[in-house]
């Protein structure tokens, strides 16, 4: 039945009214609380850094603190789940994150490719070898984002699109972990730091370009965290933790909250 011209004005002016009185805030949060919302990736995604990790979790260390986490406390969606594992790459997701996945999915937010071109080897190899040896392993990693990592990105995007073919899909990058000329005084060489941060924005070029290629969205961490990097005066990255060696090149819950978080929230 179609409403009168009255009626539809006086809708109108009532809608107006409550806008007016609540604010958009509200009118975002109304927005938000619809939605259906899955956070897949690896430790990047699930807090490993941001300590304060919930014990059913295990070894994935979901942590309170991860930007999905706080995203949904600050937005309150109808429904989400937390997949992110630490330590997964492009094949752990596709076999054990994605099944909260589904039509009514609209919101998918991801880290993954690090642990593929292997992040860990590479930041222990240029901590404990020389300086040769780590731009040697540098550019062993950069070779297998060039030959090998689009195709297993594509597996990842290509199972996220066919399980939630309605999401808006969210694919975050990894921040630089140096800030050059900084304030760190022994360690890795100037040289090996900026070939770090050198691969990392090779890596991120390569997944924002698969990513595209999906129609996803692709939010780079790298300006949140510029002045934020280890050796700033203000890191939101742990350099090499001796006591908890999983930590080390993560964010911290500082890392979490100011970079990962604006970050994911200026894309979703």
């Amino acid at each position: 039945m179609k409403l009168s011209r009255f009626t539809a004005f006086s809708s109108s002016l009532l809608l107006g009214t409550v806008l007016a009185l609540t604010g958009a805030g509200a009118a975002q949060a109304a927005s938000s609380a619809a939605l259906d919302y899955v956070a897949l990736g690896d430790s990047y995604s699930s807090g490993v850094g941001a300590g304060s990790y919930d014990s059913a979790s295990g070894d994935c260390k979901r942590s309170t603190k991860a930007y999905p986490v706080l995203w949904k406390n600050a937005n309150a969606p109808s429904s989400f789940a937390f997949t992110a594992c630490s330590g997964a790459k492009t094949g752990d997701v596709t076999a054990n994150q994605l099944g909260p996945l589904s039509t009514a999915t609209d919101l998918v937010s991801i880290t993954i490719g690090g642990n593929d071109a292997g992040f860990s080897d590479v930041m222990t190899t240029c901590v404990l070898q020389s300086e040769a040896t780590c731009i040697n392993r540098i550019n062993q990693a950069k070779a297998y984002v060039d030959s090998t990592l689009p195709g297993k990105l594509d597996s990842v995007y290509s199972a996220i699109r066919s399980k939630a073919p309605n999401a808006h899909v969210v694919v975050l990058g990894y921040p630089r972990f140096y800030q050059l000329n900084g304030t760190c005084v022994a360690g890795l060489s100037e040289n090996e730091r900026a070939a770090i941060n050198d691969a990392s924005d090779y890596l991120n070029a390569a997944t924002a370009k698969r990513a595209a290629n999906f129609g996803y969205t692709f939010a780079s961490a790298v300006p949140a965290f510029t002045g934020h990097e280890i050796c700033s005066s203000s890191a939101w990255l742990h350099s090499v933790n001796w006591l908890d060696i999983g930590e080390s090149y993560h964010p911290t819950a500082s890392g979490q909250a100011g970079g990962y978080l604006p970050t994911f929230s200026g894309a979703a």
